[in-house]
């Protein structure tokens, strides 16, 4: 299937290559953004499973660019972003990178180093685990990533601060709402419109990061295993079980997004050019190390090895 074919039914995708995203995602950052105001009073932000880099550029571009262009930028004082991620990734105007685990409490010390000193107003994470198609098993490994990126927030956000991360829905939903809500006091599960309706994927958007009086960082799982519900009970084991009967909690649900915009699930017609052919973009920029680079380059290198030896054999039988 084609680039053009691809362009076709997913105008998203068209777009953010025409506007110089390096993914789609990029609107999904956005249009929460234009929602809940995320973005207002941001001077520090951090951006959590970065690569490529979609929402570090969405940071860039509504945070840093905008305060260098202006006289409080001339002066100093420009927003920091940090960008962290495990593979590495291409330069971003603005945006420090990191190369480290979020789970590990030393990558918490180096941000703030960068801030520093001082916590940030900001966290974001778009990462998400490799889908296997069994939903079930697709939520629960991203709702432990969810709670690994949790690590770092309660190190690194400041109280007040907010908390943006995608989640995939499912059974369980509820239990990891409750979890968020022992940290934020207000919590809103999103669906923008630039999200597929045939993806179980939406954004917890958390605000208010307010821990428990006492809480300690290294405690954070051992909290996790009791877990209250939004009403104040107490002493509850950690089971999505407890969440339902009497019981059950109702999550605020919200689709964001210009409901005249672009739909996600249809196709649109090509732009009509001069010369009368559309031509493909190419992508934004090309992981710089994707973790398949290795599987590639061996595979290469036994299909040549492959070829040599077939070579070899019909000369010379």
């Amino acid at each position: 299937m084609g680039k053009a074919s691809k362009d076709k039914r997913d105008i998203y995708y068209r777009k953010a290559k025409e506007e110089g995203w390096r993914a789609r995602s990029a609107f999904k950052l956005m249009q929460i953004d234009q929602e809940f105001n995320i973005f207002h009073g941001v001077k520090r932000a951090v951006d959590l499973c970065a690569a490529p880099g979609s929402w570090s550029q969405v940071l860039s571009r509504n945070l840093y660019l905008p305060a260098k262009l202006s006289s409080d930028g001339k002066d100093g004082g420009l927003p920091l972003i940090v960008a962290i991620d495990l593979q590495p990734m291409a330069p971003i105007e603005g945006v420090i990178q990191v190369q480290g685990d979020i789970t590990n409490a030393r990558t918490a010390e180096v941000v703030i180093r960068h801030f520093d000193g001082c916590k940030a107003d900001l966290v974001v994470c778009d990462g998400a685990p490799d889908v296997t198609g069994l939903h079930d098993m697709d939520e629960f490994v991203q709702s432990q990533l969810i709670l690994a990126a949790l690590t770092i927030v309660t190190h690194v956000l400041k109280v007040g601060g907010k908390f943006v991360a995608k989640i995939f829905r499912g059974k369980d939903t509820s239990l990891l709402y409750c979890q968020l809500k022992l940290f934020f006091s207000q919590v809103t599960f999103a669906k923008p419109k630039s999200s597929r309706n045939s993806s179980i994927e939406a954004f917890a958007v958390c605000e208010n990061y307010s821990p428990p009086e006492g809480f300690k960082e290294k405690d954070l799982y051992h909290l996790l295993e009791k877990v209250g519900t939004p009403s104040g009970a107490d002493d509850l084991d950690c089971r999505s079980g407890w969440l339902e009967g009497p019981n059950k909690v109702y999550i605020p649900f919200l689709a964001c997004g210009d409901l005249s915009g672009y739909d996600s699930d249809r196709s649109y017609p090509l732009p009509s050019t001069e010369g009368g052919t559309y031509q493909s973009l190419d992508p934004v920029q090309p992981p710089i190390a994707p973790p398949y680079k290795t599987a590639l380059e061996m595979k290469k290198a036994s299909s040549h090895g492959a070829g040599a030896d077939t070579s070899k054999s019909y000369v010379d039988p």
